[in-house]
């Protein structure tokens, strides 16, 4: 079962040797992505999974490895402890997020979904997951629209603000069936880095009630980052 939930964004801006001189820009979001996962670690866990959007939907084990060198640093991440082979094979979702849970004590492992995936392969997905282990806590890396203006990847579409309010407001409640509504075609359109990945913590979330809290929410370079954390309603 889920005990807690940490959703964050996972821009390989916010690991500093990518950023360098614009490492400044993003401090707020990496504290906001700490203090997610030092209450996800409060929650005691059996297992950490990471959960992001990829080409392909598959598990990657305790060990395995993902790289920033197509972005100019010899950086490198793994799920846990790694496995000594140190190939590369994490999406940039999952890097980032082994980057950010890099000192988690405990057994770490990914779940890789497809971009593309429909809501209710991520909803078996989610389900699968929250049954790895007695006590489970997500990492769930998700990008929202970057389609917020004109400095946006996307230029600007005025869809893309309502979009990210109704993801934002089920992340501040801690409501998955909001989640799990998401137009999975409305997403692609306004370049949503995280749809899949969201739907698999709804998939995880039911039928648990859940405190949500939004930590960070903002988009300096014209896409929505979002931190948020999601413990048991008390």
């Amino acid at each position: 079962m889920i005990v807690a939930a940490a959703v964050c964004p996972h821009p390989p801006l916010l690991v500093p040797e990518v950023a360098v001189g614009a490492a400044g820009e993003l401090d707020a979001c990496r504290s906001a992505c700490a203090r997610a996962l030092q209450v996800v670690a409060g929650r005691r866990a059996d297992l950490l999974v990471l959960v992001g959007g990829g080409p392909t939907t598959t598990m990657h084990a305790s060990g395995a490895a993902g790289s920033l060198q197509p972005f100019g640093v010899p950086v490198e991440a793994a799920l846990g402890r790694a496995d000594g082979s140190r190939i590369p094979t994490l999406p940039l979702s999952l890097t980032v997020g082994a980057w950010l849970a890099r000192g988690w004590e405990g057994p770490v492992e990914g779940v890789e979904v497809d971009a593309d995936a429909e809501p209710s392969e991520c909803f078996r997905l989610g389900a699968e997951v929250a049954a790895r282990a007695e006590r489970v806590a997500l990492l769930v890396l998700a990008d929202g629209s970057a389609r917020r203006g004109p400095t946006a990847p996307g230029y600007t579409d005025p869809r893309a603000q309502p979009f990210d309010a109704s993801v934002e407001q089920a992340l501040a409640t801690g409501d998955p069936r909001t989640l799990a509504t998401l137009d999975p075609d409305l997403a692609t359109d306004l370049l949503v880095g995280g749809r899949a990945a969201l739907q698999v913590l709804a998939g995880a979330a039911e039928p648990t009630s859940w405190d949500g809290q939004v930590l960070y929410a903002d988009d300096p370079y014209g896409v929505r980052y979002v931190v948020a954390v999601w413990t048991p309603a008390t």
